[in-house]
């Protein structure tokens, strides 16, 4: 990457950042939400029972896949000789 995309990229993400925009929720969405997600997104937040199971159930396919990739990225365990990646790591050819 030459130095002035690493500028122009550097510029970007610091105003991305520190711009306020509409990330947070304003005065009257902190008041018609529920304290546990209070001033995190506009709009009212969960409405009943079934929304906050349906959050539950997001965040644990998240984990699982967030878990599930970084093991698998770490270490892979593939030892058959025949696999893809040995093309690669193969120095006799």
């Amino acid at each position: 990457m030459s130095k002035r995309n690493w500028i122009k990229s550097f510029f970007v993400l610091l105003a991305t950042v520190l711009i306020p925009g509409n990330a947070f929720a304003c005065e009257l969405c902190k008041k018609n939400q529920p304290k546990v997600l209070e001033g995190i997104t506009h709009g009212p937040g969960p409405q009943g029972d079934m929304d906050y199971i349906i959050i539950g159930v997001a965040i644990v396919i998240v984990g699982i896949t967030l878990f599930l990739s970084l093991k698998f990225l770490i270490k892979p365990d593939e030892g058959n000789p025949d696999h893809i990646k040995n093309i690669v790591l193969d120095t006799n050819t």
